[in-house]
């Protein structure tokens, strides 16, 4: 679009074919920043999954020998009923404690919606909602 440099003051026509310009131009830069922003949450609720399943692969392979060697330590001062009831509750806390860390990464990744995306058409809207009103 060529522009002749006047001193006169644009048309209608002129201004509301910028501002559908303009307009056409936020959109576009706010889906992408909507994309990039609930890429990011995917990532973040993928890492809150995959630490929730190490957490359960660890509990029950990695865990496994140590408990049993537990169990077996403290049947020499208790009988082994109790000794496998005082390991069951050491493992299922530390379970517990894993859990919540992997709850707060899936937190920190919901709800999936472009939260800084749509304040950013907010302010848009209000600019332009703002400048038209001068």
């Amino acid at each position: 679009m060529n522009h002749v440099a006047t001193d006169r003051e644009p048309s209608t026509a002129e201004l509301v074919n910028r501002l559908s310009e303009q307009v056409s131009r936020l959109a576009r830069d706010e889906i992408r920043l909507a994309v990039a922003e609930m890429r990011t949450k995917g990532r973040r609720v993928g890492t809150g999954a995959g630490l929730l399943g190490g957490a359960g692969v660890l509990a029950w392979f990695g865990l496994g020998a140590v408990i049993a060697g537990l169990v077996l330590l403290l049947a020499t001062v208790w009988p082994a009923w109790v000794s496998a009831f005082v390991v069951a509750l050491a493992v299922l806390a530390v379970a517990g404690v894993l859990a919540l860390a992997g709850r707060k990464q899936i937190d920190r990744g919901t709800p999936p919606v472009p939260e800084e995306a749509i304040a950013g058409v907010k302010q848009d809207i209000a600019t332009v909602s703002e400048r038209a009103h001068r």
